[in-house]
């Protein structure tokens, strides 16, 4: 222990501070005075002919001058700056030439907006790519609609769309993107079956992730654009992974079958619909014959009717003869002449049989 009276910086009786000896009944130096001083000390290094005071009222307003240009910057086609007025965000600038306040007043802060960020959620990659995968439980473990259990592994890609905000509106934006991304996962896939973020529901989940992740960032003022949500896998967890993939052998069979006599029924129906059609139109036209038949005979009798009410004796006998020659139409017939002298029976010559042999 120092018993001497002396402080941090060396002896320090009652008459002593820290920086050098000063009695106790000085008063401190005049800044006017050490304004004067420092004059005086600068003329010493000044040629004897630069010109008093004016000189260094000159010299003085180049050194103003100079340090009034430092304010000058320039933000590449890829950055915003973001600037800072005593340590607090003021305004962000476009790419090109801008001017700020020089330092200490105001600093500018040039970040990278167009670089693509990656957040891996479920699953750590090394090596390279993502084929090499080490799994996280912690992040990837989720329960469905159906009160499944299901392991899911996907990728958030995003950049800065506001610099300003993305500095100063939140501590850590990419953790806040991260557990902002599992939540919203979690949520979706909490309304979700299983066999649907299995199977065909993967793209709307995709979709449905990126929007409403976009939209609770914007409520934060995060200053992060969402590019994309990608599922990298969707399984069930490993203990169960050999049975639920019984299952799904068991429904694709079930689908095949179902397909199958789909596709019979397409093939079958239409074919009989065409059939019963067919019969329908048939017995429809048969219909129509029948009854056309009908109605033309009945109307043929009745005008044959009217004619025997008119004259009966006519009516028989042109009935009789129609009859007959209809009758012997289709009959050989043999002529007899009962006058004859001989026994009653008229040679004839068959013409019709005749002609047919010669035609052959």
């Amino acid at each position: 222990m120092n018993n001497n009276n002396s402080g941090p910086w060396g002896n320090n009786d009652n008459n002593q501070s820290p920086w050098g000896r000063r009695p106790n009944n000085q008063t401190p130096p005049d800044v006017d005075e050490i304004i004067k001083n420092s004059k005086d000390k600068f003329k010493k290094f000044m040629p004897s002919n630069f010109g008093g005071g004016k000189g260094f009222s000159i010299v003085f307003l180049i050194l103003i001058g100079l340090w009034l240009a430092t304010g000058i910057y320039r933000v590449n086609p890829q950055e915003q700056g973001v600037v800072l007025r005593f340590g607090e965000w003021v305004r962000t600038t476009d790419p090109g030439l801008h001017y700020h306040l020089p330092s200490p007043i105001e600093k500018v802060i040039t970040p990278d907006v167009t670089r693509e960020n990656k957040i891996e959620i479920g699953y750590r990659a090394f090596g390279g790519g993502n084929s090499n995968r080490r799994d996280v439980p912690d992040e990837s473990k989720m329960i469905t609609g159906d009160e499944n259990n299901i392991d899911i592994d996907f990728v958030v890609f995003w950049k800065i769309s506001d610099a300003g905000k993305y500095l100063f509106n939140l501590q850590d934006p990419p953790e806040t993107v991260k557990v902002a991304a599992q939540s919203i996962m979690r949520d979706i896939i909490g309304q979700t079956k299983i066999q649907t973020a299995l199977t065909e529901g993967r793209q709307n989940i995709q979709l449905k992730a990126k929007s409403l992740l976009q939209d609770l960032l914007n409520l934060y003022e995060a200053g992060v654009e969402v590019r994309d949500v990608q599922l990298l896998s969707v399984d069930p967890p490993q203990e169960v992974i050999d049975a639920f993939n019984d299952v799904q052998r068991a429904r694709q069979d079930r689908d095949t079958l179902i397909n199958e006599a789909q596709a019979f029924s397409n093939d079958i129906v239409p074919r009989a619909r065409g059939e019963a059609a067919q019969m329908i139109n048939q017995a429809q036209a048969y219909e129509s014959e029948v009854v056309n038949r009908a109605k033309g005979d009945t109307d043929r009798f009745l005008s044959i009717y009217d004619s025997y009410k008119v004259d009966p004796d006519v009516t028989r006998s042109r009935i009789y003869l129609e009859t007959m020659e209809k009758v012997l139409s289709n009959v050989n017939k043999v002529i007899m002449d009962k006058s004859s002298s001989s026994s009653g029976i008229v040679p004839y010559l068959p013409i019709d049989k005749l002609q047919g042999k010669g035609s052959k």
